[in-house]
């Protein structure tokens, strides 16, 4: 897969042309399906927030940019309708919208649906996450970021990447979440860690990773022992 992943969505002209490019075509030509799902796992969450998500009325521009096609796959639905139905329908999409919310209850449903199994033989597929639906590639979200507790305890998600990410730095609406916080948060991960504000971006191909932002960021590199 390509990833982008974001703090808050195609939030300005570079994250949106680092889409493009991922896509290798424009979005008008390209079919979606978005995934809600973190959504309902946040503890500070209502069902409001993956309406507006999925109905393109939040503040983290996905699902409202214009696409030839877009639906809707919601994980926890995936276990009872069987994997031949459902894993056509990722194959043939060209990207993936991934909803903010809580990553470890989003990491537990990717791998109870079997789409975290699926995703290492999409080669071609863009997932575009915003916050949990970009920590959750991580290998680790950090004690901080743990609010649904999975049957396994811990704060380790998918490891696809070989960074963590700290989200929404010096936003308005979250006076917590400055960058020395991040820096305090970082010291307790032991792989590289980025810390990006929500006009940052991080893209990943083939291994090969590039931030893009019109706003500020900070990579945390692990002290050696």
């Amino acid at each position: 897969m390509k990833y982008l992943l974001t703090s808050a969505g195609i939030k300005n002209a570079s994250i949106h042309k680092a889409l493009v490019d991922l896509l290798g075509k424009p979005i008008a030509d390209s079919n979606a399906l978005c995934i809600p799902t973190a959504g309902y796992g946040n503890p500070y969450g209502s069902p409001a927030g993956p309406w507006r998500f999925i109905s393109g009325q939040s503040a983290q521009p996905m699902c409202e940019l214009g696409w030839k096609s877009l639906g809707v796959l919601e994980l926890t639905a995936l276990p009872s309708i069987g994997a031949e139905r459902w894993v056509p329908w990722v194959r043939e999409t060209d990207v993936l919208l991934v909803n903010g919310g809580d990553a470890l209850y989003l990491c537990h449903w990717m791998r109870q649906s079997g789409l975290a199994d699926l995703l290492p033989s999409l080669d071609e597929t863009v997932w575009v996450g915003f916050s949990a639906g970009s920590m959750v590639v991580t290998p680790r979200i950090g004690e901080d970021f743990v609010g649904w507790k999975p049957p396994i305890g811990g704060d380790s998600t998918l490891g696809i990447v070989d960074f963590s990410i700290f989200p929404h730095v010096d936003h308005e609406d979250l006076p917590e979440n400055t960058m020395a916080a991040a820096e305090r948060w970082a010291a307790g991960i032991p792989n590289p860690a980025y810390a990006i504000d929500d006009e940052t971006a991080i893209t990943v191909v083939d291994g090969a990773v590039e931030v893009v932002s019109e706003g500020h960021w900070k990579l945390f590199i692990p002290k050696e022992t």
